[in-house]
């Protein structure tokens, strides 16, 4: 489940149909976001996903939304066997709009192993993040292959399943007395530490042309309150 509803219009799957339809709605959304979309869309990626299991603290589950927007990373996928996840809207400053967001909530499910069985199929490594200290320091971290950053709850950490099913741990090197950061310290610690490697890599962490164009139009819809009208008057006229 996730917050882009795209899949329920008719849209164009020839290119250069899609590329008509999206100069025809651009007609329609201001220019400040049309210049903001066109910033932000080239350090958009896919290379790297932020998965959630069972946050509960609204505050600490949009402080992380905020960020993987933030360091362009555009999906989320959030586990919630135990607890629900909510956002708070004065932390997350409207980030939750722009950032694709998978829920994994099936009742009665083991939901972390739905959730991470699935990105492991879609070619992401799975990395547990932990206070352990067997873990690899996060300045070595490989970044050249897909990863998925895997982050527990705030008082216990990750599950033994989580931990189970992961490729591998990477632990943030500390030198204080308590045990570790803040479950959205930490994501913002690793985000910001894997993201400029990858800027400063040769990796191609970018999204496709099509992929840019496929996300141009779910933000559109975002924005655009006639959205299925527009995009109906669109397809008639074609």
């Amino acid at each position: 489940m996730n917050n882009a509803s795209l899949k329920e219009w008719d849209l164009p799957e020839d290119p250069a149909r899609r590329r008509e339809l999206i100069d025809y709605l651009e007609k329609y959304v201001t220019g400040n976001k049309l210049a903001k979309f066109n910033a932000v869309l080239p350090n958009r990626t896919r290379h790297v996903t932020v998965v959630l299991e069972d946050i509960y603290q609204p505050h600490n589950a949009s402080a992380v939304v905020r960020s993987c927007d933030l360091f362009g990373v555009q999906e989320m996928h959030v586990i919630e066997n135990r607890h629900r996840y909510t956002l708070s809207s004065g932390v997350s400053v409207g980030a939750s709009k722009w950032i694709t967001l998978h829920r994994w909530n099936q009742r009665g499910e083991d939901n972390t192993t739905r959730c991470l069985g699935e990105i492991r199929n879609r070619g992401y490594r799975i990395v547990a993040t932990t206070p352990r200290t067997d873990g690899v320091p996060l300045p070595d971290l490989p970044v050249e292959k897909p990863l998925a950053l895997v982050f527990g709850t705030e008082e216990t950490g990750l599950s033994a399943k989580a931990l189970e099913l992961a490729d591998e741990a990477v632990t943030i090197p500390m030198v204080g007395f308590t045990e570790s950061f803040n479950v959205s310290v930490s994501a913002a610690l690793c985000l910001y530490e894997v993201m400029h490697r990858l800027w400063r890599s040769e990796v191609d962490w970018k999204l496709t042309a099509i992929e840019q164009e496929e996300l141009r139009l779910v933000w559109m819809e975002k924005v655009l309150k006639r959205f299925p009208q527009l995009v109906k008057n669109f397809l008639e006229k074609a």
